[in-house]
């Protein structure tokens, strides 16, 4: 479920780049994560849990739907990877039938919800996490911007869309992240109107959008390939309130 390509030997590929500086910086505009309860939804390789861990949370969960991916996320915190000492505890579990962790006051979630099959299923995702949030808790989570193929090419940022099939409540998109080797993978898309009502749904009180930030240009990449990301990133930032 979790778009984690982070373990591919290809360099980071520019929208994942992007995506960690979003919520890099939607972290710090919070005022960090320090002597918080967090939770990483969908945390693959944990990554993003990681990140929590660092900033001096006071816990951090990851919670994921593949026991590989959990197992490798525990086999990097043992290893050291990373370069964070604070524990991790990582949990099988699916995102759509989310168990009791918390209570947290942080919930971060990069890409679950492009993932969910049908409306039933979106739904169930936000109301886990909300069950899961204290009240004035925040949720904020990494989303696909629908409406891109064919219009837009991401090939420059690492990924690529083959298709789009009408399918169910939302289209099956079909797409590759541009790795060595390729890697071939499917997600919904869903409106972010979709995503606000099951939010709204699920009892939030407030959601918020927020565009993709980029990292600052270099030589590799520099203003003029940013700019043109920003035109039509891949994804956007959702945030919302318990």
């Amino acid at each position: 479920m979790h778009d984690d390509i982070s373990s591919h030997p290809a360099p980071r590929a520019a929208f994942t780049a992007a995506d960690a500086h979003t919520l890099r910086t939607a972290l710090d505009a919070l005022g960090g994560v320090r002597d918080l309860d967090t939770l990483d939804v969908a945390c693959g390789h944990g990554g993003t849990a990681a990140l929590l861990a660092r900033g001096g949370a006071r816990r951090t969960v990851g919670v994921d739907n593949c026991p590989d991916r959990v197992r490798r996320a525990r086999e990097r915190q043992s290893g050291g990877q990373g370069g964070h000492t604070a524990a991790v505890e990582y949990v099988v579990a699916d995102p759509a039938d989310m168990p009791q962790l918390g209570p947290f006051d942080l919930v971060t979630a990069v890409y679950p919800f492009s993932h969910a099959p049908d409306r039933a299923a979106l739904h169930a995702m936000f109301r886990g996490i909300r069950a899961n949030l204290r009240p004035g808790g925040r949720l904020l989570s990494l989303v696909r911007n629908p409406g891109a193929y064919p219009h837009v090419d991401w090939s420059p940022y690492g990924m690529r869309i083959l298709d789009r099939l009408p399918d169910g409540d939302a289209p099956l998109l079909k797409a590759r992240f541009l790795t060595d080797p390729p890697l071939d993978f499917e997600y919904r898309e869903w409106a972010h109107a979709d995503f606000a009502e099951a939010a709204v749904d699920a009892g939030f009180s407030t959601v918020a959008w927020q565009p993709s930030r980029t990292p600052p240009a270099d030589a590799a990449r520099d203003e003029a390939y940013w700019t043109a990301y920003r035109a039509a990133p891949v994804s956007s930032l959702m945030t919302c309130t318990a």
